[in-house]
């Protein structure tokens, strides 16, 4: 039940306010499910590969994606994950968590900013 109602929370701000799924399910992950740092990042991605696809479905029947714009971000994205997640390995946990911290501060500040 936990899991069900961390993907209800995540998708109702995702659509709310756009922000990348991942923002919100993995504090969830971390603090309703204590998860650790390496497994809920992993865990939250495969689970946006759902969310993603079956979101991409819907605007491609509505005609509204653009494929090569799509692909000039995306396969260098997949790179990035790819770097991102081999560079996830080789840190310490704590670390990880003091950038993950670090990043929602800074998102925070730029939008109290803007």
């Amino acid at each position: 039940m936990t899991f069900v109602l961390i993907g209800l929370v995540a998708g109702f701000f995702s659509a709310l306010f756009g922000v990348g799924g991942g923002v919100v399910i993995v504090p969830l992950l971390l603090i309703a499910a204590k998860w650790d740092m390496r497994t809920a990042p992993a865990t939250s991605l495969a689970a946006i590969g759902v969310t993603a696809t079956a979101g991409v479905v819907t605007y491609v029947v509505h005609g509204e994606v653009r494929p090569l714009y799509a692909l000039l971000v995306g396969v260098p994205a997949a790179f990035g994950a790819a770097s991102g997640s081999a560079l996830q390995r080789r840190l310490p946990v704590r670390t990880l968590s003091f950038l993950f911290a670090a990043l929602l501060v800074g998102i925070a500040i730029d939008m109290l900013v803007r």
